[in-house]
């Protein structure tokens, strides 16, 4: 039923438990799980700022900086699945729009689901559900999660 999962990350609590979750229904399908993130100043400047200690909204990351921030969510992702017994587990890193290139690999890889965070490191305008998680969830071809 959900061989083909993809999990949007942005480096929240929401897309770590959305990784699990996927996981956990990637083992019970024997299914193959796409972790995808698209780094941007924003989520980069979170873990960048919490990493080497500077405010985030004083400094802007530079591109090698949202790149290495990329990275270790990716890895946290990995390390997330590993933790849950998830074996079959790839990795992915456009640049771009989130929802738009969430949707793309889905549609690439033919998704069975696409899980994501119900929020995410969005503001207040996100309070409900997560702008990018809206888009994907009104616009992927396939069925969709969004966890709490």
């Amino acid at each position: 039923m959900f061989r083909q999962i993809i999990v949007g990350l942005d480096g929240s609590e929401k897309s770590k438990t959305a990784t699990r979750v996927a996981c956990e229904l990637a083992k019970f399908y024997s299914g193959t799980v796409t972790l995808l993130h698209v780094p941007h100043a924003e989520s980069s400047a979170f873990v960048v700022g919490a990493v080497a200690g500077y405010h985030a909204a004083i400094m802007k990351p530079t591109f090698s900086e949202i790149e290495e921030a990329g990275k270790k969510i990716l890895d946290e992702g990995l390390k997330i699945a590993s933790d849950v017994g998830c074996k079959d587990v790839k990795t992915h890193m456009p640049h771009g729009d989130a929802a738009a290139e969430l949707l793309a690999h889905a549609d690439e890889i033919n998704a069975d689901l696409i899980v994501t965070g119900r929020r995410g490191l969005g503001g207040i305008s996100s309070l409900v559900l997560g702008s990018t998680t809206q888009r994907i969830n009104h616009a992927a071809k396939c069925a969709c999660l969004s966890v709490v």
